[in-house]
């Protein structure tokens, strides 16, 4: 089977499985996903949901949060790990947020790049789950689903990208970049994997 047939083949079993997949980090709009995000670096999305409601319940807004203390964000997040440098992050982006955007998240890539803690897959979410631009962030699970399924030489998640990017329509990078996470999760995990058992290894396995 030649990789375009396999990433068709791939795609269409993605969409009889999870035809509405829903975005993993809790959140209500463009700026508590970006903070949702950058939380679940090194860090489970159920970690990151249980301690968001804390979080933002003190400060939902790039205003509220900039009025903060470092030190209380830290203590806020600290279950989710690496509090003292995503509290900064998370103090500085909303500062830079007031500063230069209005208070607003911008809805542009290398704008979103340029905040602190902010870096191209974090970018990458927020620009595809809340403005709806085509975009295929790349994390552990999409990373591996895609060696092992033989669509992706990559040694990396940059790699990556490009390869999956190059195998399936811009519409759909969005639905299928939340579709591997979840088959990734649920259906195909890194360790005692049963290949016979897997709807998409068992015809693009290793």
């Amino acid at each position: 089977m030649d990789i375009v047939t396999r990433a068709r083949r791939i795609q269409a079993v993605l969409d009889e499985l999870y035809p509405a997949p829903p975005v993993p980090l809790d959140h209500k709009d463009p700026y508590t996903l970006l903070v949702a995000v950058l939380l679940s670096a090194q860090c489970t999305d159920v970690r990151v949901n249980k301690t968001t409601p804390a979080l933002f319940a003190r400060a939902a807004t790039p205003a509220a949060m900039a009025a903060v203390s470092v030190e209380t964000i830290r203590e806020l997040i600290r279950p989710c790990g690496l509090s003292p440098q995503k509290a900064r992050a998370i103090h500085g982006l909303s500062e830079l947020l007031l500063r230069d955007h209005a208070g607003n998240v911008p809805a542009d890539l290398d704008a979103l790049e340029r905040l602190p803690g902010v870096g191209h897959k974090t970018a990458q979410v927020v620009m595809a789950q809340a403005f709806g631009v085509p975009s295929f962030p790349v994390d552990t699970h999409i990373h591996r689903c895609a060696a092992r399924w033989g669509l992706s030489t990559g040694r990396n998640v940059v790699q990556t990208e490009r390869d999956l990017k190059g195998l399936f329509p811009p519409l759909a990078w969005n639905r299928l970049h939340l579709q591997i996470i979840w088959f990734g999760r649920e259906r195909c995990p890194a360790l005692r994997h049963d290949v016979a058992q897997c709807p998409i290894c068992v015809f693009a396995g290793p």
